[in-house]
């Protein structure tokens, strides 16, 4: 896609939501069934992916983990973020290659430890881009990716969060 096209494509959106700022907003969800055993699946959309828990934890390795797929998604808003910034500033990536990992500590998980807490400690996004873009240009790619990188930004930020069950 070319920069004029990209802008084309956006630019109605841009206008609507100028003049309209509710209709940005919008509802994404994610849903699950909790399956046999330790297991859930989860409707991607294109696929169905069945969750379960990493080796470090008791599984057995077969299934996804959800940590790993925090760094897929993590890995794939950044990659079309950074194409998108790209051709929004007409520089050629030709290919590459974008790569998370992340450090957790399953002490937190299994309650090993309560001081230890659960999640990722750190996480690490790497780009390797094939580019003759010059260093002030990957620069200022690099920086746009990081700022509209919506997962990148929600790690990053904490947004609020709301736990409801009901049993029946």
């Amino acid at each position: 896609m070319e920069s004029r096209e990209l802008r084309e494509l956006q630019r109605p959106l841009k206008e609507r939501y100028r003049e309209d700022p509710g209709s940005a907003v919008v509802t994404l969800n994610a849903s699950g069934t909790l399956e046999d055993g330790v297991t859930c699946s989860v409707q991607t959309g294109r696929a169905l992916a069945l969750a379960g828990l990493h080796p470090a934890a008791g599984g057995d390795g077969t299934l996804l983990c959800s940590g790993d797929m925090l760094l897929e998604a993590l890995v794939a808003c950044a990659g079309v973020t950074l194409r998108s910034v790209a051709t929004a500033l007409e520089l050629d990536v030709r290919g590459g290659t974008v790569s998370a990992e992340g450090d957790l500590d399953f002490r937190g998980t299994l309650a090993v430890d309560r001081e230890t807490p659960v999640g990722f400690r750190s996480i690490r996004l790497r780009f390797e881009l094939d580019t003759d873009a010059s260093e002030e240009d990957m620069a200022t790619l690099l920086r746009l990716t990081e700022r509209y990188c919506v997962v990148l930004q929600t790690l990053a930020s904490s947004p609020e969060l709301t736990v409801t069950s009901r049993a029946g």
